[in-house]
């Protein structure tokens, strides 16, 4: 029979393990590295007087919460949200792990700060489009493209991203979205070659798909394998390795339509 006293820890445990499940997931699908998840989980837990532990896989997060004398545990897992990368919520995720430390923060509290902190509105999607149009112009300038080239990347990079957008809300699977996005963006950057615009095409080809290279999962790949995270570092490295070649399928399909030949 269950004490009143145990189940009274149980609860607590179950609680907690509930909450530090979901924190770690959301960290995780925002582009945080496993160390990072790791200490904030440790910070939190060990303000809770428990032990945790946990596991990374490649679509769930496995916790185990102990008690402080590790009598009592209990184990939760959290299904990995989908979601685009947002290192606004990393950063304010890992403040809220310092502060329930510092300030002795409860689970309900954190609870309630994690659920204002996931609420925030991302950046306008008007806004991200002529961000990212700009940045992929400045990269063209960077390796010697022409004004016009420039131009055209911008363009090109705005209507991918554009599409990108739509057919992720749409919930498509994101290899088909980079397939299509990149190809997009490819058969619009070509109008160089095809229309004789600006002095190098090649130029702005080659770096109006460069919003597509998945830069932030192979930094994490790396960061993972480097703490010894190889499940992790490999899922992502996969997962990676899978937008790199939908988006080189993307490209290869941009000159097969417009029959662009380099030889």
């Amino acid at each position: 029979m269950v004490q009143p006293q145990q189940h009274s820890i149980h609860e607590h445990l179950k609680e907690a393990s509930s909450f530090i499940g979901n924190y770690a997931a959301i960290l995780y699908a925002s582009g945080a590295t496993t160390i990072r998840i790791e200490k904030n989980i440790l910070r939190m837990a060990g303000e809770w007087r428990m032990h945790a532990e946990f596991s990374i896989l490649p679509t769930d997060i496995i916790i185990s919460l102990w008690s402080e004398n590790k009598e009592h545990s209990y184990s939760t897992i959290v299904r990995i949200p989908e979601g685009a990368i947002n290192y606004r919520t990393v950063t304010y995720l890992s403040c809220l792990s310092r502060r329930t430390a510092q300030k002795h923060l409860s689970i309900d509290d954190a609870r309630c700060i994690m659920q204002r902190i996931t609420g925030f509105k991302r950046l306008d999607s008007r806004a991200v489009l002529f961000l990212v149009g700009a940045a992929n112009a400045s990269f063209c300038r960077l390796f010697g493209g022409d004004p016009v080239s420039m131009a055209i990347v911008f363009v090109a990079t705005v209507s991918g991203f554009f599409i990108k957008q739509r057919l992720t809300e749409k919930k498509w699977d994101y290899r088909m979205v980079s397939l299509v996005s990149a190809c997009l963006a490819a058969i619009l950057s070509s109008s160089g070659f095809v229309f004789g615009w600006g002095e190098t095409p090649e130029t702005a080809l080659a770096t109006s798909v460069l919003f597509l290279v998945p830069g932030i999962p192979f930094s994490n790949a790396v960061s993972d394998l480097i703490h010894g995270r190889y499940i992790c570092s490999l899922s992502r490295f996969c997962q990676a390795m899978m937008i790199t070649v939908s988006l080189s399928l993307g490209l290869c399909l941009a000159f097969l339509i417009l029959n662009i030949k380099f030889y």
